[in-house]
């Protein structure tokens, strides 16, 4: 057996969640898992979890971890419902983000005038990555890798198995048509993004990384635009081409090149509903006096 990663592209957010493994029966890990959300009518499901799920099933996989890279802000973790699910099979399975997502809790609190018990030392999670964390998952060892600069609490994971090595790097470098992620976040870091991208195409050109995102470039001629979409790319071709970080462009250049872009992006269009989700480890707010849950929307804030 050796390392193997099935991904899903969840269209509406065109968001990867990535299933690691190494084979039939082993032990596995499923990252950035998406919970469907339509903002028209505040309604959620787990159709796209579902189908992870049902992947995980057929090759009768041990999901030990769930894993999420950082506190995404384009949608809504589906950890809870996999978490539920694999609990509910006898195996226990633990959701892990970060250790700074502590600070990110922090920054947005108060932006969402949260309730008084939300507490702010990352509790909701089952488990805290620390940068330099090593786990093993069956015969895959797993390394943590802080890689802030999208926010403060992204992590990248590197799975090795002795030949290979694939990084899930999150919002951090894209494919290299798109370039890299935004840094105009509270918490985010230009200067912290490069030098957390330099740390990823430090690693062997043959190393895959593999994408949170894929954005793939809408060119004036459609029938030269990009597709399909990319659920990774490597270290030699971001080394070689991608936009805003190939070889060499300088941090001062990147800074200038990020400031400016971010300057000009609008905010993500579910960014609302998903941090005040995501800061929760996926769970929805708790229910107000009419049993119902509600989602908050500040005005002016962002």
């Amino acid at each position: 057996m050796s390392l193997q990663v099935d991904s899903f592209l969840h269209n509406d957010t065109e968001t990867y969640t990535h299933v690691l493994h190494s084979g039939q029966g082993s032990a596995a890990a499923i990252i950035d898992p998406v919970l469907d959300y339509d903002a028209a009518s505040g309604r959620t499901s787990t159709t796209s979890a579902e189908t992870v799920w049902q992947h995980v099933q057929q090759l009768q996989l041990d999901v030990q971890w769930i894993i999420e890279t950082h506190a995404h802000a384009d949608h809504l973790s589906a950890a809870p419902y996999l978490r539920d699910q694999i609990n509910a099979t006898g195996r226990g399975s633990q959701v892990a983000i970060g250790r700074p997502i502590t600070d990110v809790q922090g920054l947005f609190k108060p932006v969402f005038n949260l309730e008084a018990g939300f507490a702010t030392d990352g509790s909701q999670f089952d488990h805290l990555f620390q940068a330099g964390d090593q786990f093993q998952l069956g015969d895959l060892t797993l390394e943590v890798l802080a890689v802030p600069g999208h926010t403060p609490a992204d992590m990248a994971y590197v799975a090795t198995d002795g030949g290979q090595t694939a990084i899930f790097v999150g919002d951090s470098i894209f494919a290299p048509d798109v370039g890299t992620a935004r840094c105009d976040f509270p918490g985010g870091n230009a200067h912290d993004l490069y030098r957390s991208i330099q740390k990823l195409l430090a690693y062997p050109d043959d190393t895959r990384l593999y994408l949170c995102h894929d954005y793939p470039p809408k060119p004036d001629n459609p029938a030269a635009e990009r597709r399909p979409h990319q659920a990774y790319t490597t270290v030699a071709a971001s080394r070689q081409h991608n936009i805003h970080v190939r070889d060499g462009i300088s941090e001062d250049e990147f800074v200038s090149m990020r400031q400016k872009r971010d300057a000009t992006l609008s905010m993500p269009r579910l960014i609302l509903p998903s941090i005040q989700v995501n800061i929760r480890a996926g769970q929805l707010p708790p229910p107000e006096e009419d049993g119902k849950r509600y989602l908050k929307i500040p005005l002016n804030a962002l």
